[in-house]
């Protein structure tokens, strides 16, 4: 599967930010699909998952009443609704896909089999 992520830019602290990754190529609706992030000089980590059916989620606890993430079965899309941002909220986003409706504690990047280029959020305090 093949993923587009997009909605990135610059915003002040306090903002509001929608980050949108589309795929194609797969059997999107089997897919648990995550957004992870990466700092500079940091590890990538997770953000936030969301199961197959869109009935789940799970969320990093640095974001947790924040972020939200949802997804359209039917456009083949996941969203990251990012609320209240913060500097500490600065890295590269990515969307993420792991077959198979792997767990959502499956948080670890190395469980995905499919990331998207990345889009960068950027957080002016």
């Amino acid at each position: 599967v093949q993923l587009q992520a997009s909605g990135g830019g610059l915003v002040q602290a306090g903002g509001s930010l929608r980050l949108s990754c589309a795929a194609s190529g797969g059997a999107f609706s089997t897919y648990t699909m995550g957004w992870f992030r990466q700092a500079p000089g940091r590890e990538r980590e997770f953000v936030a998952i969301i199961n197959w059916s869109g009935v789940s989620t799970h969320y990093a606890d640095a974001v947790k009443g924040r972020f939200t993430i949802s997804r359209d079965n039917a456009k083949n899309t996941v969203s990251l609704q990012m609320n209240s941002l913060r500097s500490g909220d600065t890295a590269v986003y990515y969307c993420a896909a792991a077959p198979f409706k792997r767990s959502i504690y499956a948080v670890s990047p190395e469980r995905y089999d499919f990331w998207g280029q990345g889009t960068l959020v950027t957080v002016s305090s």
